[in-house]
């Protein structure tokens, strides 16, 4: 009798896409190893109970570089409301073609 080739069942596929799905990071869309939780009105603003995005450390630190916490919950408490801020978009542009998973602690505007 001839061996059947064995076929990939959608159920040995799904939990590979699960997986890239759980690591993406919402705002600059990369498949990354870790992710951090950021507030979209931030806890300052009163946002502690508030909706929260999954972002990657670099997109993270980057916000909180580019714009403070009135901007952000006034203007950018969204996720599209971020992709959209003028602010973000050569950073944005940069990073989504980068491979970079982790950069310094950028915070400082000094």
């Amino acid at each position: 009798m001839p061996r059947r080739r064995a076929s990939i069942s959608a159920v040995e596929v799904a939990p590979e896409i699960g997986k890239g799905a759980e690591n993406r990071c919402a705002l600059c869309e990369r498949d990354v190893q870790h992710l951090s939780r950021h507030h979209l009105v931030p806890r300052e603003e009163g946002g502690r109970h508030g909706p929260t995005a999954d972002l990657c450390q670099p997109c993270h630190s980057s916000i909180h570089l580019l714009l403070d916490n009135k901007e952000l919950a006034r203007h950018y408490h969204t996720i599209e409301a971020l992709r959209g801020a003028e602010k973000l978009q050569k950073y944005l542009h940069w990073i989504r073609r980068s491979r970079v998973e982790r950069i310094s602690n950028r915070r400082s505007k000094g």
